[in-house]
């Protein structure tokens, strides 16, 4: 079994910054890409940004310029460090991981962690 656990969510100001992190954990054999995902209140879920596991990164126009995604293999963690933060960037985060594990029998499998709240007032 795979689980995928979020921190660093919380309640900043706009223009403030916060870091999310995402550690995967079980019988992972290796992790292909990884990514944030968010969700507003009403809205779908939107792609935030993802990183391949040799770096490559991709970013929803809306956050480009202001977050960086980076992660560490050796500890399979995703992060998300979201500066100059907007009202719009309101939304509950969720962390993605494509991985290959003992359970799945090497299969590629797609999993979600819990999410983690942000808020940004004004």
């Amino acid at each position: 079994q795979v689980h995928l656990v979020e921190s660093g969510g919380g309640l900043v100001q706009a223009g403030g910054s916060l870091r999310l992190s995402c550690a995967a954990s079980g019988s992972i054999l290796s992790i292909n890409a990884m990514g944030w995902y968010r969700q507003a209140p009403g809205k779908q879920r939107e792609l935030v940004a993802t990183i391949t596991s040799g770096g490559s990164t991709n970013y929803a126009d809306s956050v480009k310029g202001r977050f960086t995604i980076s992660r560490d293999n050796a500890k399979n963690t995703v992060y998300l460090q979201m500066n100059s933060l907007k009202l719009e960037d309101t939304a509950v985060y969720y962390c993605n991981a494509e991985v290959r594990s003992v359970a799945t029998m090497g299969a590629l499998r797609n999993y979600w962690g819990q999410g983690t709240q942000v808020t940004v007032s004004s």
